[in-house]
């Protein structure tokens, strides 16, 4: 009888083209699929929740696999941080009930887009460095029109396969950490490519290239030809996945990578 498994993990996007399998491509559900696959011996299909783009990183992320076996989950969970990449770390391997599921059951997910305004030779790949100015005054009241929203046809990267460009945003904030700005933003779901949009257009409001009306402008109009050109992934971090507290899942990730995540 299979048994249902939930998996907490985080993992670096640099050497990855995100999440879901894709042809060709080294991808992170393939990449443990085919881990777990070989210390379990069985096959393993992987169920995550949600996509991440090709470089965007996730402090935090949650995934169900099932299982024919009754799993030692402390033990699979040691040897699965022995056996895969430097990109992955996992948290947590533990057994849950047969209906969750790690997309559906999610309440919301938040992102943080991350600035470096001083250069560091070691942070190429973990943030977007800017070291011009930026009006975060501007950039929040922007950032506050978004929750007024549903529809973010904008912000949607061309020909995908959305159902719906419809999302509930509940936070959107720009705040300040000493050479560090960073943007954290939270809704229901989120469409492809949506933040790194929604990034870009606000660092052109910071930047006193878009003003407020012309922000507006570019939702009203559902046209994301109008938006700004998409935010490096780099910067770009799965940060949380919201869940009942029922399943018992528990945000390991934070405090993480920076002090402030």
């Amino acid at each position: 009888m299979k048994q249902r498994y939930i998996i907490e993990l985080s993992y670096s996007g640099k050497n990855f083209h995100g999440w879901q399998i894709q042809p060709n491509a080294n991808t992170v559900q393939q990449y443990l699929q085919e881990s777990l696959s070989i210390l379990t011996q069985e096959e393993i299909i992987i169920t995550g929740a949600g996509r991440t783009d090709t470089g965007v990183h996730a402090s935090y992320y949650v995934a169900h696999f099932d299982s024919d076996s009754d799993l030692d989950t402390e033990s699979l969970s040691f040897r699965l941080n022995q056996f895969v990449s430097k990109d992955l770390s996992i948290f947590s391997i533990r057994r849950t009930s047969d209906d969750f599921h790690a997309r559906f059951d999610a309440l919301s997910r938040t992102y943080k887009y991350i600035i470096n305004t001083k250069k560091s030779a070691f942070l190429n790949n973990l943030s977007y460095y800017y070291s011009g100015d930026l009006d975060l005054e501007k950039m929040n009241v922007c950032s506050t029109i978004l929750m007024e929203y549903s529809d973010f046809t904008s912000f949607a990267k061309l020909h995908s396969d959305n159902k719906t460009n419809i999302c509930k945003i509940e936070k959107a904030v720009w705040e300040k950490h000493d050479d560090y700005v960073i943007f954290t933003i939270k809704a229901d779901r989120f469409l492809r490519n949506m933040v790194r949009a929604i990034t870009a257009t606000l660092l052109d409001v910071g930047k006193g290239k878009i003003d407020m009306k012309e922000f507006k402008n570019i939702i009203n109009k559902k046209d994301n030809q109008l938006a700004s050109m998409s935010a490096p992934a780099k910067g770009l971090y799965l940060y949380d996945i919201e869940y009942e507290g029922k399943f018992g899942l528990r945000n390991l990730g934070k405090n993480g990578v920076f002090p402030f995540l």
